[in-house]
């Protein structure tokens, strides 16, 4: 009896160690939890492009850890690729729920149905799929990008609304193909629209990179000499046209005037300094969100089809009074 019972001890410490310790292969575990309530999930990330995907997979990761669920985690390095290899092997190893945040838009169909019939629940974080099947997925946690671009284009027309004079803007698309370069492009022309004096004379993406920003706007200055304003599909692009612009001699924020979306730190202080004039938030911190919804689908509870995250704007003052309170 006493070598049984010392025998189920060895096995329930190396249980523990197994559940507790990091896995290989690019993806790493953390989670508290035990028992038969223990959740494992898969999570496929876009990548590390910008200081808010960073955030972001900070934010999944601390609060995987505090929720006592089981992280497997993957950086597809912004390769659609990469993320379908990832869901394949999260469905392989059965993981208790998926959850991913997709390069682009279209092309899941086929990976998501493989989870479906493996009976894995799937989350989409951040940025959605144009899959008509909406059962292939239980929910999407995110923000509402075409709103974004609305409200970048309601300070534009705000700012001009006394003139009379053609205003030329230039425009830093993210990632081609993907829902927030889709949505923020879509709902900003939808505002700027209406007034004709509004006119997008060059647009092209920067894969919402700083370096690929600098580089796409230093092309825009010099094919196009006269521009009035850089709408960026995010702060990490704004910030390398900063570059150009002074570069090129010109005074960003006055020269050209500036809007960006995110609100991360690096883009708040250029908003503080005049450098960026306006910047749409774009919250990176959906962990506790997304651990919420993962323990409900799990025990297949119904959650909404879609929840959007509260998110504000702020204009030079604003950045300054909460500069020192950002947590990214």
């Amino acid at each position: 009896m006493a070598k049984r019972f010392s025998a189920l001890v060895a096995l329930a410490v190396g249980a523990l160690l197994t559940t507790s310790c990091g896995g290989g292969g690019g993806t790493t575990s953390a989670g508290t939890g035990g028992g038969g309530d223990a959740i494992t999930m898969g999570f496929s990330q876009v990548g590390a492009e910008s200081g808010w995907r960073t955030a972001n997979t900070k934010s999944v990761q601390d609060s995987a850890k505090n929720a006592g669920i089981t992280l497997k985690f993957s950086d597809a390095q912004q390769k659609q690729e990469n993320q379908i290899k990832a869901i394949r092997s999260f469905i392989q190893q059965k993981v208790d729920v998926i959850a991913f945040s997709p390069v682009v838009e279209s092309g899941w169909d086929t990976v998501l149905m493989e989870a479906k019939n493996a009976k894995i629940p799937v989350i989409l974080t951040d940025r959605a799929v144009d899959s008509k099947d909406t059962s292939l997925y239980k929910t999407f946690l995110g923000s509402d990008f075409v709103e974004e671009g609305k409200k970048a284009g309601q300070w534009l027309v705000q700012e001009y609304k006394d003139s009379k004079d053609p205003v030329n803007i230039v425009e830093l698309q993210g990632t081609t193909g993907s829902a927030p370069a889709n949505d923020r492009k879509a709902g900003f022309a939808e505002v700027i629209g209406a007034d004709p004096k509004f006119k997008i004379v060059a647009s092209q993406t920067g894969d919402f990179t700083r370096a690929k920003g600098k580089e796409v706007m230093e092309a825009f200055l010099k094919s196009t000499p006269d521009i009035d304003v850089l709408y960026a599909h995010n702060d990490d692009m704004g910030l390398g046209a900063i570059e150009a612009i002074e570069g090129a001699g010109k005074v960003p924020g006055k020269d050209i005037k500036i809007i960006t979306v995110d609100a991360v730190k690096d883009g708040m202080q250029a908003l503080a300094d005049g450098k960026i004039n306006f910047i749409v938030e774009c919250s990176p911190l959906l962990g506790p969100q997304l651990m919420d919804l993962a323990k409900k689908v799990v025990k297949g509870e119904q959650v909404p089809a879609r929840v959007v995250t509260e998110e504000t704007t702020f204009t030079q003052e604003q950045a300054k009074q909460v500069l020192s309170s950002r947590q990214y």
